[in-house]
């Protein structure tokens, strides 16, 4: 499935590599080829999603970017963007795949089901890369300026500017040719997570191999699951696994930086939602994934009858697990302490069904390219507090981008 839909131009493949996550639905979706594409800067991005919603009224696939918080939030963005995907694009495709166990749902603007489900029956499946990529990996910023930042930042939440703010970094390599199909099936066999997607532009690719859940909308009801809380597995030793995940469920900063989150996530969505409805599902769950063991906590609220579940999307982004609270002035300092500017990254891939419901995930553990400059880039942060020891905080980033950094050899 995933070969047939890199023939097109624009394509959107999300995966849940059979993760029984909850609110998990659909195994696997794709989307391929654009009757229309909606591509554009933020200023009025939401109001012309929305616009293309009212006019076709079908399945949309695109993203939101990190830099739309320059539309929900009136900020500027000035730092500089190697990859180059638009602040939001979405399309409204001519095929779309949902795969169900054994079921394969096609559906298709013309009369060509037949012939798609044995085009796809016949095509070849990815292979993974032949050979270690070895691709050379630069650093944006040192080991040394990182903690410098980390301790400047701890000065703000010692003012009283913020509590808890996500701070990010760059790894890029350029001049680099890579084949996009094949790094993604590197990256989803060494990292598979259950909001993986591979998502391509023209010539802007965005590899990713999520964990998180950014907000999903089902009916009237809404959920976000907000991931803070990173501890290493080790899967030579069960019991030292074991313990990592439990020391993970009982570390007070880990408890604290998620808890922040949760409540960030809890206030925007009672913006959105009945008064009353708002509930935190789950609270610090421990979820292992190959890399790593995760804490995920899952806040649901039942929509207000009068917001669009547009506007729903557009008050509760960026997600607060990628800014940290309070939500404006962090963004400011993260515009400010950042080096490059984070497009895609910590922005969102999804979909909008016909009936208004939707489901994206956090762009995270991802790999972007674009073919045309040959430049690639990803990033990793955490969240930084005052009690943060700011050379655990870089180990935690090389620990997030370490699957990345072994699909490219570096």
């Amino acid at each position: 499935m995933l070969s047939w839909v890199n023939q097109f131009n624009i394509c959107c493949f999300l995966d849940n590599q059979q993760y029984n996550l909850p609110h998990h639905s659909i195994e696997c979706m794709a989307a391929a080829g654009a009757v229309q594409t909606l591509a554009i800067a933020a200023g009025t991005a939401f109001d012309q999603l929305q616009a293309l919603y009212k006019q076709y009224g079908d399945w949309l696939f695109g993203h939101l970017s990190y830099d739309l918080k320059n539309e929900t939030d009136g900020l500027t963005s000035a730092n500089t963007d190697g990859i180059g995907f638009p602040d939001l694009c979405f399309f409204v495709p001519e095929v779309v795949l949902q795969l169900n166990g054994q079921e394969l749902l096609i559906g298709a603007f013309d009369a060509r089901h037949e012939r798609i489900f044995h085009e796809i029956c016949n095509m070849q499946a990815p292979v993974l890369p032949a050979h270690n990529l070895a691709t050379p990996i630069n650093n944006r910023i040192s080991s040394e300026e990182y903690i410098r930042t980390v301790k400047q930042l701890q000065q703000h939440i010692l003012r009283g500017d913020c509590y808890e703010i996500n701070f990010c970094q760059e790894f890029f390599a350029e001049n680099v040719d890579i084949d996009p199909l094949q790094v993604y099936c590197a990256l989803s066999n060494t990292s598979p997570n259950p909001f993986a997607a591979y998502y391509k532009t023209g010539q802007r690719y965005l590899l990713c191999a999520s964990p998180e859940r950014y907000i999903k909308k089902e009916g009237d009801r809404i959920f976000s699951q907000p991931i803070k809380g990173t501890s290493q597995r080790n899967l030579n030793d069960i019991g030292e696994d074991a313990a990592s995940a439990a020391h993970l469920y009982n570390s007070a900063k880990d408890r604290s930086e998620n808890v922040m989150i949760v409540d960030l996530v809890r206030n925007d969505l009672s913006k959105i939602c009945e008064e009353g409805s708002v509930k935190v599902e789950e609270l610090f769950g421990i979820y292992s994934f190959p890399q790593v063991h995760q804490m995920i906590s899952t806040v649901s609220g039942r929509l207000r009858s009068d917001i669009h579940f547009i506007e729903a999307i557009k008050a509760t982004f960026p997600m607060g697990s990628m800014t940290g609270a309070p939500k404006k002035r962090v963004m400011e300092l993260i515009e400010q302490y950042e080096q490059t500017r984070r497009g895609i990254f910590s922005g969102a891939v999804g979909y909008i069904t016909p009936e208004g419901d939707f489901d994206f995930n956090v762009v995270i553990r991802s790999i972007m390219y674009n073919a045309a400059s040959k430049y690639l880039s990803f990033q990793a942060g955490s969240a930084i507090t005052f009690y943060s020891d700011p050379e655990k905080e870089y180990e935690e980033c090389l620990l997030k981008a370490a699957a990345i950094k072994k699909v490219l050899g570096a």
